[in-house]
């Protein structure tokens, strides 16, 4: 399933989302412009390799936070960046700007610790957004459950536009990551190439730091009679 677009409006011009999707594009670019060996170099250096991340040790952490901002790819950078438009906008209007960049921030960085607490051994790198937008997803499944999303679905060699409850898709996004992420427990590497286990601990976190983020609605007024 490829998720267009929801069917909530922005109430707010989201920045602080589209300051996030520029950033993740030019530092592709940047990646890209390297040439493969320096760009190799580049994602070993900025990228999350659990066997050299000790969470007792501070100077070990900084790729929580870098490697954010690196892709494997095109596709790679299409499909978060496409998550990261449909479900941001929503939930930067739910909790205002900065805290917005908070919670982007600190799911990206739980979603990390929770590959690593899975996979302490790896030496292979993990980079990309997924484990940032797997939190925006996480609050929005919590903020919006009466939205739909515009969804293409292969129906066998056909492909159909369908409006899909938002609680349904994510959902069944979040139990196919909970189904692979299981499948790989014991093993070396991500399965895949994905770590399942980071847009888990994304989502989760999300859903718990949402609500404690979330500035409180206006109560409406009653007039007096």
């Amino acid at each position: 399933m490829i998720p267009l677009r929801d069917t909530i409006p922005s109430e707010t011009t989201p920045a602080v989302t589209r300051l996030l999707i520029l950033a993740n594009v030019a530092v592709f670019l940047y990646q890209a412009g390297l040439g493969c060996l320096a760009c190799e170099t580049f994602i070993r250096a900025h990228g999350l390799v659990p066997r050299r991340v000790h969470l007792d040790q501070l100077d070990t952490l900084r790729p929580l936070l870098t490697s954010m901002f690196l892709h494997g790819g095109w596709m790679h950078l299409l499909g978060n960046m496409l998550y990261l438009h449909i479900f941001g906008d929503n939930v930067e209007d739910r909790l205002g700007h900065t805290r917005f960049l908070a919670l982007y921030v600190v799911c990206g960085m739980a979603a990390g610790v929770a590959q690593v607490m899975i996979n302490p051994r790896s030496a292979l790198p993990m980079v990309g957004a997924s484990g940032a937008i797997a939190g925006v997803t996480g609050a929005y499944f919590l903020f919006f459950p009466h939205s739909r999303i515009v969804t293409l679905v292969p129906i066998f060699i056909f492909l159909q536009i369908v409006e899909l409850p938002a609680v349904f898709f994510l959902f069944v996004w979040f139990a196919f990551q909970l189904f692979l992420g299981i499948g790989s427990l014991g093993s070396d590497a991500a399965v895949g190439g994905v770590a399942f286990w980071a847009h888990i601990g994304g989502f989760v976190a999300g859903m718990v730091l949402g609500p404690m983020l979330a500035r409180p609605r206006p109560r409406a007024v009653r007039p007096a009679w």
